[in-house]
């Protein structure tokens, strides 16, 4: 599945050609074609998302106005989950991003907008709970150096790419060809830019940031799987202003600050991680974690599950 626009899904179809001729010995070659379908309606309200494997039915000719019916999802590898918003969406339910993609890039700007520690906290716990590995591309070096904001991630062992506006992309395709990428960021951040550069005829729109807000404007407007030209895939994502995580386990959320578990080893017993008796605070304070990850673990625990009354 490629895309997906109003109940009308774009898939990828590939066949093989029957060579002209019973008797040629010559190697069919493969057909690949889009084909705009609909879903059957024996699939119920199963969800289908960029990414996903299917099979279809009817008329596989991709020709203009013809519709074929997708009777099938095929098992999915992951899954990238979000929730519109903690506060929000305390029932926890889930919003769908893209299926199957291995790589999680997350397109990060320097500045304009400045970055966001916190959303790139939640794109890895989200990450974490797919089992998909992650990259970190950060946009606009040119505006701003990215020394502070990599020495965060740098005891996670994240990957990172560094790129700057005309600059090369030789990095970023190295992590990227052969794999099923799936591109998330903030509006204005460059996430766009970057998929035209890689994909020259993707024809994606940009867009600039509001000098007042400090925030870019939504540009693209649905998730789109692109063919990378030295093979893989990229899907482009519309940008996001919030990443929750109300669907995921408070024990999930932990787990994806692997440089702070080790500090929970002597945490009481039902420690919520946020209160004075948690041994966090002594680890941190010993330099073995930064402050800031400590921070952003507790504005996450706290978003997902309230502190219990002591009344």
């Amino acid at each position: 599945m490629v895309a997906v626009d109003r109940g009308r899904y774009t898939t990828l179809v590939e066949a093989v050609a029957t060579p002209s001729g019973g008797r040629s010995r010559k190697k069919a070659k493969p057909v690949r074609r889009l084909v705009v379908a609909m879903k059957a309606r024996e699939l119920g309200r199963k969800g289908i998302v960029v990414g996903d494997r299917v099979a279809i039915v009817g008329d596989v000719s991709g020709e203009p106005d013809t519709l074929a019916r997708i009777v099938r999802v095929e098992p999915r590898t992951s899954m990238l989950r979000r929730s519109a918003d903690d506060t929000d969406d305390t029932d926890g339910i889930e919003r769908p991003v893209v299926a199957n993609a291995d790589q999680l890039v997350i397109v990060t700007a320097l500045a304009e907008p400045p970055p966001r520690p916190r959303m790139i906290d939640r794109m890895l716990v989200a990450a974490f709970d797919a089992d998909i590995e992650t990259l970190l591309c950060l946009t606009k070096s040119d505006l701003a150096p990215p020394d502070e904001l990599l020495s965060l991630y740098e005891p996670l062992g994240v990957p990172h790419v560094v790129v700057h506006k005309g600059g090369s992309l030789e990095g970023l395709r190295d992590h990227l060809t052969g794999r099923i990428s799936v591109l998330v960021g903030h509006s204005g951040v460059g996430k766009s830019t970057l998929v035209n550069a890689l994909v020259p005829d993707a024809n994606r729109a940009v867009s600039h940031v509001n000098a007042v807000t400090g925030r870019g404007r939504h540009t693209s407007t649905s998730a789109v799987a692109l063919e990378l030209p030295e093979g893989g895939w990229i899907i482009d994502t519309p940008g996001v202003r919030s990443f929750g995580l109300a669907h995921i386990s408070v024990e999930t959320v932990l787990a994806g600050f692997p440089d702070l578990i080790e500090g929970t080893v002597n945490c009481p017993k039902g420690c919520t991680h946020r209160g004075p008796d948690c041994a966090l605070d002594a680890w941190v304070a010993d330099g073995h974690a930064d402050p800031a990850r400590l921070d952003s673990l507790r504005r996450l625990l706290a978003t997902r599950d309230p502190e219990p009354s002591t009344e």
